[in-house]
Formats: structure tokens, sequence, C-alpha cells
């Protein structure tokens, strides 16, 4: 069987070679397989020893894994950044050679990333490695969709490449990953935290409530960061590991970019499509889980009442459905949302689903989406403005659309919450919550707080 499939990557590339020669333009080539059953811990962990790049991507409630290893293709883009992204992307599979007899989600050519959160915003250095649009095609796919598993291997070939030496390569590669052995490492733990200016990031809330008054503004989004010294160099697996058991219904992702990563467990979609059928979900209006069963339903009873939380998902609720109403027919929209419970949090969820039009594709949506009134506020400009100016951090990815998308237009998209970014023995974590006009700064302090926790949790905190 290894023959088989040996001799098969050679014949692509031989092909890809072949088509570079004549075209004088080097050529990508991708060839997926169906592999046995690995775990994508392993998987990842093993690529350590490669000294490349790793993509780490999963819908737990899904029981759907994506894990990529180096990177045979850059997509960047800057001026225009949705469309320059999707022009990018475009050219490069419509001139690829692929083998993928499986057509699964997430098999073949896929590109991962994401985008930061407001590419206006004046940067800094924290954020040094990540563009304001970068995805990858990566070099190593693991898909695992339930019970089946794939590995795809991507290469962008030039004329003057060897097919044979090339493939042997790929193989004492593609061995390496496939038969880790070892024992996944210890994670670090937290030894100093820092919280950059509160009392000055609660008067910005004030002035927020005092923007909303006057009518500048309905709602807007306020951010702040926590800074992390650690115990050690943080171990990415032993994070993703924690995440998997400790926060269910969540993306849990992984974007290494050198010697930084951006990691978290988001719970919030912002849009997954698959053959043509589009899912938004509304993720706002949040509160803590109860310590016995009684106290948590009380909670979660007073967050589906409560004025404030309602006209905060409201407001998200009605902004998706105007953002897709004319790039979509069929939209389905429930009339009140239900509680969805994670390990520390409880939110108010409302899902949104609806058929994509011929001709669009999941950037158009991606681009009417983001930011959501849940991370930017109501009205968009306004808000973004309003940030821009006062918030003392620049969110980089944070609250920003990551995910990944294949050639054959399936993909899916999350808010980058629940976040930090990892650059070796320390951590930046980000988390938010939404102004308006009664809000209280203290009580908005204390929701940040609390948002803190599933990354604080899982780096040992």
């Amino acid at each position: 069987m290894i023959e088989t499939k040996q001799g098969l990557l050679e014949s692509l590339l031989e092909q890809a070679i072949e088509k570079a020669k004549y075209s004088s333009k080097n050529q990508f080539v991708s060839m997926t397989k169906e592999i046995d059953n690995i775990e994508p811990l392993h998987f990842f962990e093993a690529a350590k020893d490669l000294k490349l790049d790793r993509t780490f991507w999963t819908s737990t409630s899904d029981q759907f894994y994506l894990v990529g290893i180096g990177s045979a293709f850059h997509i960047k883009g800057r001026n225009d950044r949705f469309q320059a992204t999707e022009e990018q992307w475009r050219k490069i599979t419509e001139d690829a050679i692929v083998h993928n007899p499986s057509h699964a989600p997430g098999t073949g050519m896929v590109a991962m990333g994401g985008m930061s959160f407001d590419p206006m915003k004046e940067k800094n250095n924290l954020w040094r490695n990540f563009e304001d649009s970068e995805f990858i095609i990566p070099q190593f796919i693991l898909t695992k969709n339930k019970s089946d598993h794939f590995l795809t291997i991507n290469l962008y070939v030039t004329k003057d490449d060897h097919s044979v030496q090339l493939a042997e390569e790929l193989q004492r590669s593609e061995s390496l990953l496939l038969n880790y052995s070892g024992n996944l490492p210890e994670g670090a733990t937290i030894k100093e935290r820092k919280e950059f200016a509160p009392e000055q990031w609660k008067n910005i809330v004030r002035l927020a409530t005092e923007e909303i008054k006057q009518n500048e503004a309905e709602k807007i989004v306020l951010a702040r960061e926590m800074r992390l010294k650690l115990s050690k160099k943080a171990e990415i697996t032993a994070i993703l590991s924690n995440f998997i058991t400790s926060q269910t219904n969540c993306y849990i992702f992984a974007f290494e970019h050198g010697n930084d990563c951006f990691v978290g467990a988001t719970p919030e979609r912002l849009v997954k499509l698959e053959n043509k059928q589009l899912l938004s979900t509304c993720l706002a209006g949040t509160a803590p889980r109860g310590k016995t069963k009684s106290e948590d339903v009380k909670i979660s009873q007073a967050l589906l009442h409560d004025s404030k939380n309602r006209e905060e998902h409201d407001f998200v609720v009605k902004m998706i459905k105007e953002a897709i109403k004319n790039y979509c027919t069929d939209i389905q929209i429930p009339n009140e949302p239900i509680i969805y419970p994670l390990k520390n949090l409880q939110h108010l969820f409302t899902p949104v689903k609806a058929t994509l039009q011929n001709g669009y594709s999941i950037f158009d949506i991606i681009k009417q989406l983001h930011p959501t009134p849940a991370l930017g506020g109501v009205p968009k400009e306004t808000s973004l403005a309003f940030i821009r100016e006062h918030e003392q951090m620049d969110r980089g990815w944070y609250g920003a659309p990551i995910g990944w998308l294949d050639r054959n237009q399936n993909g899916e998209f999350a808010v980058a919450i629940r976040s930090g970014l990892i650059q070796g023995d320390e951590a930046s974590l980000f988390a938010g919550c939404g102004v308006v006009k009664d809000s209280d700064p203290e009580a908005e302090y204390e929701e940040t707080t609390i948002k803190f926790l599933p990354m604080l949790t899982v780096l040992g905190g």
C-alpha cells in the first residue's frame, strides 16, 4: 500500500514539475489519502522535531480536527484584505494539481489562518509576527472527522525540482509525524500576573457610557490585556490538551508564527459553510456558572431575563440578519435565545441558518459580519472609531476571524475570544465586554475578569 501511494506521489510531483517547465511558473500539487487512526495532539507534538510552524483547529462538539504542519504556500492580504486574500486563494486552487478521492470537508487543499481585528489601529510590537490577513496552506494536514482520518501533502514545486528526491523527503517527514511514541509534555504554571492600568480602563468605560448617552453610539465593546510570566517556556501541546479536556462546546485553536503562538478556546462561531448551507450564531450575553445545579439554573434564568444582556444579544441577532440578507436565501432565526453552557461561563445563544447564493463565498460573509456587535459595537464605524482612539492596546488577532476553508468551498470561522498570545515563558491574555448606556465600570471590569478564567486555568493559574 505504501509503495502504491509513494508511486502516486512521485507521479503527481513529476506531472507538476513538467507543468512548471512548460509554463515557467511554480506549480502547486496536493495529494490526500485516508490513513489509520492517529491522535491529533501526537501529530502536532511530533512536528517539533521538524522545526516547522504548527496550526491547530478543532470543533470539539463535532469531533472535527485539522492539524497543519509547515507551509506549502503563504497568503497575505493588506489593502482590501478580504478581496486580496480570496483572489490569491482562488488563483492557487484553480491552477493546482489535486488528488483527493474523498472530497470530505477539510481535506485536500485547505488554508488555515486569520485576520487582525482592525487594520487601521496603530500596531505595536506585540503582534509583530502576525499580518492583517494571513493564511497558510500547510505542507502536511491531518484531518480527523469523527472516526475518519486523512493525510494531505501539499507542495509548491519548481521546474528544477526532482520528483523522486522530493517524494523521499516527504515520506521521511510523514513517517515521523505519523509514528510519534513519546509522552506529551507537561505544561507550565503562572508565576506572575500584571494588569494594565485597571482604573484607567474603568475610566474609559465611563467615557463610553457618556458617548452612548449622547446618542453617539448604542454599544461599544472594550477589551483589556493581562500579561503573565510563566514558570518555563510554554508547551503549546499541553495547553491544547488542557483546553480539549476542560472547554467542551468550543473551537480550540493555535496559530504558531515563529516563536509566538496565538492560542485559545472560543465558543463563538462566526460562520460555517458546508455544501452552500450557512450557519452563523449569536453568542452575546454572559454570566458565570453556579456552584450547584439549583444555583446554575437560577443564574441562567436571570441571564435570560436580564435587560442589559438581552439588549446586547438582540443587537447581534439583528446585525447577522442584516449582514447576510443580500447574500443568502431561506434565512431562519428563532424568536428567543437559549442558554449555551460552558465550564466557566454561560451565554445567550441564537443560531442563524441560511443558504448561500451562487457567486458568493465565505469571505463575502466574513467581511459583512466582522466585527460583530459582540466584539465591536453599534453602529460599527462609530464604535470602531472610539476603540481606535481610546482602547489601551492593539487587539491584533484577538476578537477577529480565525478559521479554515477548503477547495470545495467548505469552511468555518470563529471569533478569536478567550485567547492569548504565547511568547516563550510569557503570555498576553485578552478579554472584553459590551458597554451600553447603563453599564457600571466596576461590573464590566468583573465581567472581563471572569472571561480571563479559561486561559488562566489551562496555563496553570
